[in-house]
């Protein structure tokens, strides 16, 4: 088994995967280690924002997704105790993408690494990284066949971390260990069928201790994601004795919403709650490494912006447009070059996402704290177009990154491949 590869990469979600299809088409050698089979159901909102569409038709899968996701979204609901504020979504400044949608995650991540597959990655799946060693130039990952136990040693001159939200690398973990906190936020969803959400609505819910959205997906699901204080759940499940905690957080949502008991009136949940957490919202370029990170190994967004999926595509291609400026094989091995480019990298992160983080801590921190967000209320309820605005404010109709920059770097990889041929 091949075990040189120009970059391995690190988990296989939509970042990871975007990155190796990327880097594939361009030339390079990779493998893709990614631990769980696919299809699997994951805690995430699913929402994909109308800017993300164009960079999903670069990669191939445009079509496909246009035919399984969810209707396009249109209006944003604000939904708190009895009150909901309803305004018009932003429309995307583009000719064929201009509203989101939202597909199941059993969907598109399978969708995407069949593409990698495709492109020519070495797909590595169930396999898991249980040691990395190194540095830049100089990579040697071990990993471990979940199936047959099978051990391997893979190296590489470039490292890219892709592992998502909920679990630190494995040479990381001792370092995040910790012991519970009143204030962890843990993330929980649930897949509804015969719901009653209104087609093209994003709902927005704000409830004590807590932060959450509904939206409709791919095959007529409704999915009901939410994040929740450790000490609110714990003392909701005190209250509930002998209920789990998924069906504990179904009931504290109807009971403090009324626009989450009118949309699952009559409902049928499919399959169990799933949870993970806690969250780690923050920046985490700058882990003391000298390997590359995207998605949310990059950095984390608390969700109630739904900014996670565009946080994951667009940084995988704004770290693939600085890598791609060498061809494959051309000094990837340089020290220098990688260091000088996790510098410009990590400065275009944070122009692009940074702003993102703070907007969406806030607006977290309001939501939660009752007394704090009543004002807040007030607020859009004299002008729901705030709401719009806030969407802007958000992110939803801006990409950080181009496709035809990728193509044109093709481009100029092929012919620079043809050049050393002759």
């Amino acid at each position: 088994m091949r075990t040189k590869f120009d970059t391995v990469i690190i988990g296989g979600g939509p970042a990871g995967s975007s990155a190796a299809i990327l880097l594939a088409r361009a030339g390079w050698s990779v493998a893709l280690i990614e631990k769980q089979d696919f299809p699997r159901r994951k805690v995430c909102g699913e929402c994909i924002a109308a800017s993300n569409l164009p960079l999903l038709e670069a990669l191939g899968i445009g079509a496909l997704f246009a035919q399984a996701a969810g209707p396009a979204l249109q209006q944003v609901a604000l939904m708190h105790g009895a009150h909901k504020v309803v305004a018009a979504l932003p429309a995307a400044p583009h000719e064929h993408y201009s509203w989101g949608r939202a597909l199941g995650r059993e969907t598109l991540d399978t969708l995407l690494i069949t593409q990698a597959r495709l492109a020519g990655v070495h797909v590595m799946q169930p396999w898991s990284a249980t040691h990395v060693k190194g540095t830049a130039g100089n990579w040697r990952c071990d990993v471990r066949a979940t199936d047959a136990g099978t051990l391997l040693t893979l190296r590489a001159a470039v490292l890219i971390d892709a592992h998502g939200s909920w679990q630190a690398l494995p040479d990381a973990r001792a370092g995040r260990s910790r012991g519970h906190r009143a204030s962890d936020l843990l993330a929980f969803k649930a897949n509804f069928r015969q719901a009653r959400l209104p087609e093209g609505l994003l709902p927005v819910l704000a409830f004590r201790g807590g932060y959450g959205g509904m939206v409709r997906a791919d095959g007529g699901v409704t999915t009901l994601a939410c994040c929740i204080r450790r000490d609110q759940l714990e003392a909701s499940r005190r209250t509930a004795p002998g209920l789990s905690a998924g069906e504990v957080i179904e009931a504290l949502l109807q009971e403090q919403c009324d626009g989450v008991r009118a949309v699952l009136q009559g409902a049928r949940r499919e399959g169990a709650w799933l949870a993970a957490g806690p969250l780690d919202p923050g920046i985490h370029l700058s882990r003391g490494d000298a390997m590359f990170r995207i998605g949310n190994a990059a950095g984390e967004a608390h969700p109630i912006l739904g900014e996670g999926m565009s946080m994951a595509l667009q940084s995988a291609w704004l770290l693939c447009a600085q890598l791609l400026a060498r061809a494959p094989g051309q000094g990837l091995s340089d020290p220098a070059w990688q260091r000088e480019l996790a510098r410009v990298y990590a400065a275009q992160w944070r122009v692009a996402f940074a702003a993102r983080l703070r907007f969406a801590a806030v607006l977290a921190h309001l939501a939660m704290r009752p007394r704090l967000f009543k004002p807040v209320l007030a607020l859009l309820q004299r002008w729901p177009t705030l709401l719009t605005r806030a969407a802007v404010w958000g992110g939803k109709t801006r990409c950080t990154a181009d496709p035809a920059a990728i193509a044109i770097q093709n481009t100029f990889c092929d012919h620079a491949m043809r050049q050393q041929g002759t």
